[in-house]
């Protein structure tokens, strides 16, 4: 444990100012574009793919690949979930996973990156604006195995401002609405895809329901499934972290375990891990609001 410490307050400018700059063009901008000058199929496509594309590639990449390794795939995917995640801005996979990783170590602890019980807004966003941490890339060796993942963690100013703001940006000026790719690709995309990993940090363990674990914060809640591609089943997941699913039935909305399953199938991903049915207990007399 002493290769860890509790983050250390310590206001961070750039998140200060970008996250709610960004926040306020993309949720105020699109309705006030929209008005003035509409919105075309092309914008709406483009939109919706770099929305689908990099929230998959934090839930089903930095999260299920990448801080679990609950399945196996090749190098063309392995790219395309660096690529888009970095293009989220939520710095680079080593990072997220080594944090992600200390999360589940030291869950409802000081050495909790994100501690629920300091608050929603501390676990929200409170733990990157104002909060510097000590990252541990000790527990991150395996993936530090991969040339290339190092390299987008090295480089990767280099991978997100050409996979987050370039790409989207030259998209939009080849459908010619350069602008409504700024503030809806761009701007209200981020917001989107920050605020879905943010409500997994604070919401997910405050409100929900605890049938698999009921010493741990983190709640099943099926509404916060539906805004953040199946990370809502969050007891489930804490208490079976190497489950390719956190949504274990068949019924429950998850698409990242479809996502990941659909991969399988077109032979591009292997080894999905997957808890015996024997241990995937609902136990109902413990069901518990948080």
């Amino acid at each position: 444990m002493s290769n860890y410490s509790p983050p250390k307050r310590h206001t961070r400018w750039m998140a200060v100012i970008f996250m709610p700059v960004i926040t306020l063009i993309g949720v105020l901008g699109t309705p006030v574009y929209i008005y003035y000058r509409g919105l075309t199929v092309s914008e709406t496509c483009l939109f919706l793919f770099y929305l689908i594309a990099t929230s998959l590639a934090i839930t089903v990449g930095y999260h299920r690949y990448f801080s679990h390794k609950v399945f196996k795939t090749n190098k063309i995917i392995h790219f395309l979930l660096l690529f888009f995640g970095a293009a989220t801005f939520q710095k680079s996979v080593l990072r997220w996973a080594s944090q992600h990783r200390q999360h589940h170590q030291f869950t409802d602890t000081d050495l909790d990156p994100h501690d629920s019980r300091r608050g929603f807004f501390f676990s929200h966003v409170g733990w990157i604006m104002f909060y510097k941490h000590d990252v541990n890339f000790e527990n991150v060796k395996d993936l530090a195995k991969s040339k290339l993942t190092v390299h987008q963690h090295e480089y990767y100013d280099w991978w997100s401002v050409p996979s987050g703001l370039i790409l989207p940006m030259l998209l939009g000026w080849w459908i010619g609405h350069p602008l409504g790719a700024f503030i809806m690709t761009f701007c209200l995309r981020i917001a989107l895809v920050l605020n879905m990993a943010f409500f997994i940090n604070s919401s997910a363990h405050m409100v929900g329901t605890k049938g698999f674990d009921a010493n741990v914060s983190a709640g099943d809640n099926w509404f916060w499934a539906l805004l953040t591609n199946g990370e809502g089943y969050h007891n489930f997941h804490h208490k079976f972290p190497n489950d390719y699913r956190n949504g274990h039935l068949w019924y429950h909305w998850d698409p990242s375990k479809w996502f990941i399953y659909m991969l399988s199938r077109l032979g591009l991903a292997r080894e999905l891990q997957r808890t015996p049915k024997s241990l995937a207990v609902y136990e109902k007399a413990t069901l518990v609001n948080v």
